[in-house]
């Protein structure tokens, strides 16, 4: 089961440690987070104690309200519980009784800077992609025109050296070789393992440096893929699709991708042909269908 490490957690949001015992070693397996309202008013049935829980303001003044005693009694049993971390937004000052029942249970507690929805916002979305169900795919990933492009294939058929191609037309590079795939909601998210960030292999060149050959503006860090171009050799007994009538797909960690097969032989302009593809995709988007247009003069000759 995938899970973050508190350590990282504390050291993305830049978060204020109020008591952070060096021998807990908190994982986080949910990016859910909850505000622990129902709790801190007596309510512990349904609690999520798994969840990152975050307090603002409501629940700090609420707090004071209390009588000392149902106060006391409240903290004790919402420590008890074994919280992965409390953070308190606002930079508010966190009372001593909350800072006691911390200690006496050893949970983690930090204070943050950002307002309480701010605060969400990004924890949230921080731990969604941090568990993201992920994979890596051999392949280059790239973005054409403002779409990201997933370019697939067997060994040597020729993916890096038309997505080099690609990136000297002034498209900018994703990763090559490796392409590791988020899932995010119902996208997918295309990032470039540490080791190879940058780089391309071209055979009978060796490693290229595309950001120092081309200028940071030749690569991207991330990239949504919006479409799977497959290279493959051209087969003679194949029937190709000439006018666009069939729909392939690719699936991805569960998610359809729209994918265009291109027969490889010499004498074809992939890179040409992929630019086309990736407009093509644009335009469909925009509500234009070529085969649609085509449909409907062939109509009107026929009638």
């Amino acid at each position: 089961m995938q899970y973050v490490k508190l350590e990282d957690l504390v050291s993305y949001m830049n978060l204020e440690a109020v008591y952070y015992p060096e021998d807990v070693q908190s994982r986080i397996y949910t990016p859910e987070i909850i505000r622990p309202g129902l709790q801190l008013a007596g309510y512990f049935d349904w609690f999520s104690f798994e969840r990152v829980q975050v307090m603002g303001k409501a629940e700090m003044f609420y707090l004071k309200t209390l009588d000392d005693d149902v106060r006391m009694q409240r903290l004790d049993k919402f420590f008890s519980f074994p919280i992965p971390a409390l953070i308190i937004a606002n930079e508010m000052a966190v009372d001593e009784d909350i800072i006691y029942y911390a200690k006496k249970y050893n949970r983690p507690l930090f204070t943050s800077v950002q307002k309480t929805d701010k605060l969400q916002n990004v924890l949230i979305n921080f731990l969604e992609e941090e568990l993201a169900e992920e994979t890596i795919i051999h392949g280059v990933c790239l973005e054409v025109f403002g779409v990201g492009v997933l370019i697939k294939g067997k060994s040597g058929i020729g993916k890096s050296e038309t997505s080099l191609e690609l990136v000297n037309r002034g498209h900018r590079l994703v990763a090559d070789d490796a392409v590791i795939i988020k899932k995010l909601d119902n996208r997918l998210k295309a990032t470039c393992p540490e080791l190879t960030q940058h780089l391309m292999e071209i055979r009978g060149i060796g490693i290229l440096d595309i950001k120092h050959l081309f200028g940071v503006g030749s690569i991207r860090i991330e990239q949504f893929v919006e479409i799977v171009i497959e290279l493959e050799l051209w087969d003679e007994n194949k029937e190709y699709d000439r006018i666009g009538t069939d729909e392939d797909y690719t699936d991805i960690l569960g998610i359809k991708v729209p994918t265009v097969v291109i027969p490889v032989r010499p004498g074809r302009n992939m890179s040409a042909i992929i630019e086309v593809a990736a407009k093509n995709y644009r335009q469909k988007l925009l509500g234009y269908n070529p085969l649609e247009t085509y449909n409907k003069r062939f109509r009107n000759l026929t009638r």
